[in-house]
C-alpha cells in the first residue's frame, strides 16, 4: 500500500512539474510576442521525448537536425531543431 500512495505522490508531482513547465514556456511565448519577437527556436536532444512533445503542444514545429552537435560525459548528441513562428506578429 505505501509504494502504491508512493508512486502516485511521484506521478502527481510530476504532472505538477510539467504543466509549471507548460505554464512557463506559454509566458515565453507570450512576452516574445509582445515584445514583437516572431519566431523562437529550441535545439533539443532527440532522447528528450518530453521536451518535443511540450514544444510540440505549445506550437512548434521540427525544422530540422542537426548530427552530432553537442557532446555530454564523451558521448556526441545530434538535436532536433524546431521554432514556433507568432500567429500574431510578424503576420503581414
Amino acid at each position: 500500500m505505501q509504494v502504491w500512495q508512493n508512486l502516485e505522490s511521484m506521478s502527481r508531482h510530476q504532472r505538477g512539474v510539467e504543466e509549471l513547465v507548460e505554464l512557463l514556456l506559454q509566458a515565453l511565448i507570450e512576452s516574445s510576442e509582445a515584445h514583437g519577437i516572431w519566431t523562437l527556436q529550441s535545439a533539443t536532444i532527440p532522447e528528450n521525448d518530453a521536451s518535443l512533445a511540450l514544444q510540440a503542444r505549445c506550437g512548434f514545429r521540427v525544422v530540422g537536425r542537426r548530427e552530432r552537435i553537442g557532446k555530454l560525459a564523451g558521448v556526441w548528441y545530434d538535436t532536433i531543431l524546431t521554432e514556433r513562428r507568432s500567429t500574431k506578429v510578424g503576420v503581414d
